[in-house]
């Protein structure tokens, strides 16, 4: 597919995006086919809501290092990165290798494995707050198990989360919230807001069982927790005496000891996904001893946590290999070096066309604003022009390269210099052909 030309539908966005869409849907006819064919027996053919997008979601036949190909033959450079689960890109030998081994010794065995052990002892040791872990099956489920343990430890009901935030299919902030929410008390507060995410602690009191909170909001447009913000969750609720619980499903990736390695706020329970299985389904909670070791079933007063595939040896190897083989500390350290210096040239780049864009984010992981100024919370981001969002998709897709919907991208050890610069170039094509409609 070949650049957008800058024709007479950059008059308005809406007659841009339109134009975009119907490029789009006229070289893709097998992923649309395809959609039509799956909608007869999943709802809309879709089975994972964040993949969708109008006209209809590209079907993907294939992936090989940082690239991936369509049904209709097209190539992309991957920078959705399975919303952060694809670190290791799509063919790693060291990753093929540890699932082959595993699949010679057989599967679903029901018994113990020494991976599990092994891939523990990693995370135990890469992770300063994790003093003990436990495995789940998906981010969610972690959530879902640190919650669920904070309000037993305590004896307490009440969590705290914050707008904007995602911690899984059931725990989803976004304005709006959602009606299939785990059916907790919860009570909101605003990210990044200081003082009223301090009163709001306060006033809950003894009720409050726990703060939930991503240390970077992910899902949310990659807007940073402020040191000043994370201390102050870490200082109050010490002293409320609830537990706080940092989700690093998605920013365990963006330093040695994830970001609380690089904040030095140390949250009691720590949850786990994504990339740490090695690119198989995985999950996991852990932190202090006193809570989790109260999941020893050899105790009296052991709480129970099942799962069948808890300790798959798939999940169990593949993530072992990719700690100990691949994403070792200093590895980590400089990957997200790389992702920072990107972002901070895509911000040039932008601040040279003059176009109200910019790139948030840390290390390997970003997502673009249709704004300028401060960006501290979901608020902030809603208040760019999101409407230009499904152009910017529209367009780099044609270009070959393939983000998240929703202006989110990230990078995978795959990705050389080359694939940044074609990131770089198709962002600069854009502010170039779009140039009428982006303002600044």
């Amino acid at each position: 597919m070949s650049a957008p030309a800058n024709t007479t539908a950059n008059t308005d966005v809406a007659s841009a995006v339109a134009e975009a869409q119907a490029r789009f849907t006229a070289a893709n006819p097998n992923s649309q086919a395809q959609l039509q064919q799956a909608a007869k027996v999943l709802p809309g053919g879709n089975t994972r809501t964040v993949l969708f997008y109008p006209p209809f979601p590209l079907t993907i036949a294939k992936g090989e290092g940082c690239h991936l190909w369509d049904l209709d033959g097209h190539k992309y450079i991957d920078f959705l990165g399975e919303y952060t689960a694809g670190l290791y890109g799509h063919s790693n030998p060291i990753i093929r290798a540890a699932i082959d081994r595993a699949l010679d010794n057989g599967i679903v065995m029901g018994g113990q494995n020494q991976a599990e052990a092994g891939l523990a002892s990693a995370i135990v040791e890469r992770f300063p707050a994790i003093e003990r872990v436990r495995f789940t099956n998906s981010g969610t489920e972690a959530n879902m198990m640190a919650v669920s343990a904070a309000r037993a430890f305590t004896e307490r009901p009440g969590v705290m989360a914050m707008s904007g935030g995602y911690h899984g299919s059931v725990f989803y902030f976004a304005p709006g919230g959602s009606p299939l929410n785990a059916p907790f008390p919860y009570v909101m507060g605003s990210y990044n807001d200081v003082e009223g995410c301090r009163a709001l602690i306060r006033e809950q009191g003894a009720d409050l069982a726990c703060v939930i909170v991503e240390p970077m909001q992910g899902g949310g447009g990659c807007i940073q927790g402020t040191a000043e913000f994370l201390s102050m969750l870490r200082e109050e609720t010490e002293n409320s005496g609830a537990l706080l619980i940092f989700d690093e499903v998605m920013t365990s990736r963006l330093g040695p000891g994830g970001l609380q390695g690089l904040t030095g706020v140390m949250p009691d329970l720590t949850s786990l996904g994504k990339y740490v299985g090695g690119g198989m389904s995985f999950g996991a909670f852990g932190g202090r001893a006193d809570i989790i070791d109260r999941f020893d079933p050899s105790r009296d007063d052991a709480w129970p946590h099942a799962g069948t595939f808890n300790n798959n040896v798939l999940t169990m190897n593949a993530g072992l290999a990719g700690l100990s083989q691949i994403y070792t500390p200093d590895v980590a350290a400089s990957f997200n070096a790389r992702g920072d210096a990107l972002r901070q040239s895509l911000n040039a780049l932008a601040d040279r066309h003059g176009t109200d864009m910019q790139f948030t984010g840390r290390g390997s992981m970003m997502a673009v604003h249709f704004r300028r100024g401060e960006i501290s919370n979901v608020e902030d981001a809603m208040a760019g022009r999101n409407e230009l969002r499904p152009l910017l998709h529209m367009d780099l897709v044609a270009q070959g390269i393939y983000p998240a919907a929703r202006g989110m991208f990230t990078l995978s050890l795959a990705h050389g210099e080359d694939a940044f610069a074609a990131l770089e170039a198709g962002m600069e094509e854009f502010m170039i052909s779009r140039s009428s409609l982006l303002g600044g």
